[in-house]
């Protein structure tokens, strides 16, 4: 009886809540319709971007109720309501979203109004099912129709709310050309870093080498010992320029990934971080690998972590997840440090993001000020 006073209780604030909203939208709704009927010679159609955006708003904070008390989150898709004013208002009226949220405002106009009607059920059910389980034992009756109600509403607008297929495609392909963008602008900084690092490290070597080789040449006939010594600095610059070239090479793509592993180069990475880093891979390695690219994705995830938390935390402690999950790859690093980590900090969190993104990816990071700091990726791939 108590559980379904208290479940009751739930459903009956969550029809409250509803039907102040369906109250609202007929006042809403009466005011758009006569602002746009009164203005639209004049202003109102270039108040109808910020009119659909003030619709999202409300649109979302009925997904954001429902998913309340269903338990499970409502999707959005919207088109971005950027460029010129012409531009806005072109979108706004060709955005599949639009007409998903009109849809659902007219229909909540008119089902919203039921939803007042059941708000006296609840100290009624208390009175009716109190005397019917208290005096004769039997089960609740009211009580479980008021449940029964909210589901019922939480399921409209559920249906009503979730974007139609047009608007999720329009979505996913808006978001495949910002990674697509990404991806590319995540390849260019890469090259450069190689170009870079061939400038300034191998390159550099290898015309010191060349210098000393033409300079041996020319002193072998006449001068032994300083053609031998000229030789000597020769292969020590020769070695240099092997190991700057290793140095890039790890950079394209770690070879320690593909001698031991994610989970053995992850564990050799946090070794040599200079940290007391706490690996968890869950037996990762077992069977199936993933993909080199994701693999290597998430090698520098980790490295990059690692990096920060040597850098900036002040702390000499981090914990390092990779977990092998039904539809990819999750990586979670996190750390008890100060925090505050910044994208437009220049701290590569960024480009992390870019390179997951790369691969379809998320990524996700929460650093309040004073900590902690925890990054996770989920990177997707087949088993």
């Amino acid at each position: 009886m108590w559980k379904s006073v208290r479940r009751s209780a739930e459903a009956t604030a969550h029809l409250l809540v509803a039907a102040a909203m369906a109250f609202g939208m007929w006042i809403f709704i009466t005011v758009l319709l006569i602002a746009s009927i009164g203005t639209v010679a004049v202003v109102g159609v270039w108040m109808l971007p910020e009119t659909v955006l003030l619709i999202r708003r409300i649109a979302g904070a009925k997904r954001n109720l429902t998913a309340a008390w269903t338990g499970v989150k409502i999707p959005e898709a919207y088109q971005p309501l950027t460029g010129t004013v012409r531009e806005r208002v072109v979108k706004a009226v060709r955005d599949p979203g639009t007409r998903t949220d009109l849809r659902w405002m007219i229909a909540y106009w008119f089902y919203g109004a039921l939803l007042g009607l059941a708000l006296p059920l609840w100290p009624v059910g208390l009175v009716v099912d109190g005397v019917w389980c208290g005096l004769l034992g039997r089960d609740t009756v009211v009580l479980p129709l008021i449940v029964r109600l909210a589901d019922l509403e939480a399921d409209w607008s559920t249906a009503l709310l979730k974007p139609s297929p047009q608007a999720q495609l329009t979505a996913r392909v808006e978001e495949l050309a910002a990674t697509r963008a990404d991806a590319i602008a995540a390849h260019e900084a890469e090259l450069r870093r190689i170009e870079r690092d061939l400038h300034d490290g191998a390159q550099a070597q290898l015309v010191a080498l060349s210098m000393r080789i033409g300079l041996a040449k020319r002193a072998y006939g006449r001068d032994h010992e300083t053609a031998l010594r000229l030789l000597d600095e020769a292969q020590g610059q020769a070695e240099k320029a092997l190991s700057e070239l290793r140095q890039v090479v790890r950079g394209i793509h770690p070879p320690i990934l593909s001698d031991r592993g994610l989970a053995g180069a992850v564990r050799a990475l946090a070794a040599s971080s200079g940290l007391a880093v706490t690996v968890d891979d869950c037996r990762l390695d077992e069977g199936v690998r993933a993909p080199a690219a994701v693999e290597a994705a998430a090698y520098f995830v980790v490295a990059e972590s690692l990096t920060n938390v040597a850098k900036y935390s002040g702390v000499s402690r981090a914990e390092v997840q990779l977990v092998r999950a039904r539809r990819g790859l999750r990586v979670r690093v996190n750390d008890e440090g100060c925090g505050g980590a910044d994208e437009a900090g220049g701290s590569g969190l960024l480009g992390m993001r870019r390179r997951v993104a790369a691969l379809d990816g998320n990524m996700n990071v929460t650093s309040p000020v004073g900590g902690p700091t925890v990054i996770e990726v989920e990177l997707p791939c087949v088993w």
